[in-house]
C-alpha cells in the first residue's frame, strides 16, 4: 500500500518532519496497514515517540475521510468498522494536526507485509 502521511499546525518545520518520520518508519504502524488494522494507537505512539511538544486537547487524527481524535479525545463519529473498510485501499492518507502553528510536512512510505520481510531476508540465502 502507498501511505501519504502529512502533519499540520506545528510550531516548526522541523517537527512536523519529526512527527511524519517517526510514524512512515514505525513498522507497527506498517504492519498495521498491511493488516487493514486500524490501529490508531500506533500513530499516537509513533507522535510521542517523536519527543515534539504538542497541544493534547488540540490533537486530531484522520485516516482518509473518518476522524479518529478530535480535540485529543476519540471521535464521538468514529466507528471502527468504517475505517478498517477504507484501509483495503492501495493508497492510505493520514492526516494530523497538532495544534502549536502553522508549519506542515508531509512524507511517504509504504506498509510492512510479511512478503516483503520474507524478500528481503532471503534473498542473499
Amino acid at each position: 500500500k502507498f501511505v501519504i502521511i502529512k502533519v499540520e499546525k506545528c510550531k516548526t518545520e522541523n517537527d512536523a518532519k519529526k512527527i511524519c518520520f517517526s510514524i512512515a518508519n514505525s513498522p507497527l504502524v506498517k504492519t498495521a496497514i498491511a493488516g487493514e488494522d486500524p490501529n490508531w494507537g500506533r500513530i499516537v505512539m509513533a507522535i510521542g515517540k517523536a519527543k515534539v511538544k504538542i497541544k493534547l486537547n488540540k490533537l486530531n487524527i484522520n485516516i482518509g475521510p473518518h476522524k479518529i481524535i478530535e480535540n485529543g479525545k476519540i471521535s464521538p463519529n468514529y466507528k471502527e468498522s468504517d475505517v478498517a473498510e477504507y484501509m483495503k485501499s492501495l493508497e492510505i492518507k493520514i492526516n494530523i494536526q497538532i495544534g502549536r502553528g502553522k508549519k506542515e510536512f508531509e512524507v511517504y512510505t509504504m506498509d510492512l507485509t510479511k512478503k516483503y520481510i520474507e524478500i528481503n531476508a532471503d534473498y542473499r540465502t
